[in-house]
């Protein structure tokens, strides 16, 4: 396997654990709710705080901005980066069948088995009647489809029905891409000036009318809307440098972008500074006296993301071009450990609720637990060959060793 191969397989394996660690960590963050929201009463808060635990740990807070602001870009990112490569070898046809098998079933048995198993905890904090019969009763009344993480897998599906498409009408398109990626092989400045710029002009004027909290739903279909843009803005951002081969790419090992990856680092928090100090104002109420504080953390925010991205890229690309077992064997259940983390968090975070425990001492244990648990099921699951097709990180027959392209989530 190439250098830039393993460090882009070692990247997966990172970006998974920081998913996991991110979920488990919601619960003990110093800026949560006092209290946890009722199941079925608007605005339906516990979305975004499913479990409210009174000990927290104010680095917790730190720990999920810095995540927060370039987790899902970069996971877009990678799950674009093999998609023209792969429509090139499989057709229009067979890849489309693939990335239903891979990313549509997952998400319909993940929504309808899954994630109803993961919400029961939450419904339970403030139930009257914890029953089963009566939760479902409230589940199915909710004027939406809950998805948890999965909102994910609809989305990048929907992005690669969209890159079918376009191979299908212009199949000559990849030619366009490669040399757009060409551009960018030499100039990582440029290119993180310009993906930061889109995203920017996406963005800003979304943010300034919508929340990050702010989801659309369509059934079983859900996003946010706030952040929509920049995720297709990655995925496609994947799908142009991927169009080249990556050893000849911005993310080359022995690239302008591997060399100063220590600049790149240090340009990545300075970037975060700038989203985090108008944040911080602005949540004192500064911003009443200070105008433009919201657009300075908006700009900063898509900064820090293309910033944190592509630093991580560096680094990866520098440290992590030799095999590493525990990031390997994450990445090859990449995708079993994305499916199945939510419901060992969830559990995990009630079964602590009521422990008298530091915040951190919770979010350690949540999230070794989640991480091991979810990772044995992805095992098991992959063990038969239906579970291996549909999630499994490797392949049999002629493509033995081949590991899963963007059909995984990249985290």
């Amino acid at each position: 396997m190439q250098k830039t191969s393993l460090a882009l397989n070692n990247l997966r394996g990172y970006a998974i654990i920081i998913v996991v660690a991110f979920h488990s960590c919601i619960a003990y963050i110093a800026n949560q709710p006092a209290t946890s929201h009722a199941f079925d009463a608007p605005p339906y808060a516990w979305q975004a705080n499913p479990i409210v635990d009174p000990d927290r740990f104010l680095g917790f807070d730190l720990f999920c901005a810095l995540q927060f602001l370039y987790m899902m870009q970069l996971m877009f990112f990678l799950s674009g980066l093999f998609v023209w490569p792969s429509l090139r070898r499989k057709g229009p046809g067979q890849f489309l069948w693939d990335r239903f098998l891979r990313l549509g079933v997952p998400f319909l048995l993940g929504v309808y088995l899954l994630i109803p198993l993961a919400y029961y905890p939450v419904y339970r904090i403030t139930a009257t009647d914890p029953s089963w019969s009566q939760y479902f009763a409230h589940l199915y009344a909710l004027p939406f489809t809950p998805t948890g993480p999965l909102w994910f897998l609809s989305f990048a599906f929907a992005l690669n029905i969209i890159c079918v498409a376009v191979y299908w009408l212009a199949p000559r398109t990849g030619e366009t891409l490669a040399r757009l990626s060409a551009k960018a092989a030499d100039h990582p400045l440029g290119f993180c000036l310009v993906l930061a710029a889109v995203s920017g002009l996406a963005y800003i004027p979304v943010a300034s009318v919508t929340t990050p909290w702010q989801w659309v739903t369509f059934g079983p279909i859900a996003f946010q809307s706030g952040f929509a843009s920049q995720y297709i803005i990655y995925f496609f951002t994947g799908v142009i440098i991927g169009a080249l081969p990556l050893d000849r790419s911005v993310l080359r090992s022995d690239g302008p972008l591997t060399r100063r990856w220590g600049r790149w680092t240090v340009g990545a928090l300075a970037a975060f500074v700038l989203w985090i100090v108008p944040t911080a104002l602005n949540f004192k109420g500064s911003g009443e006296t200070l105008p433009g504080l919201q657009t300075a953390a908006d700009f900063g925010l898509v900064l820090y993301a293309a910033a944190a991205c592509l630093a991580l890229a560096a680094i990866f690309l520098r440290f992590a071009t030799v095999r590493r077992p525990i990031f390997e064997g994450v990445a090859e259940n990449a995708y079993g450990i994305y499916l199945f983390h939510y419901v060992f968090v969830l559990w995990a975070q009630y079964a602590m609720l009521h422990l008298s425990l530091p915040g951190l001492v919770k979010g350690v244990v949540v999230f070794g637990v989640a991480l091991v648990l979810s990772w044995a099921a992805s095992l098991a699951v992959c063990r038969t060959w239906i579970g291996n097709r549909m999630i499994g990180g490797r392949r049999t027959g002629a493509s033995s060793g081949r590991r899963a392209e963007s059909e995984q989530p990249a985290e």
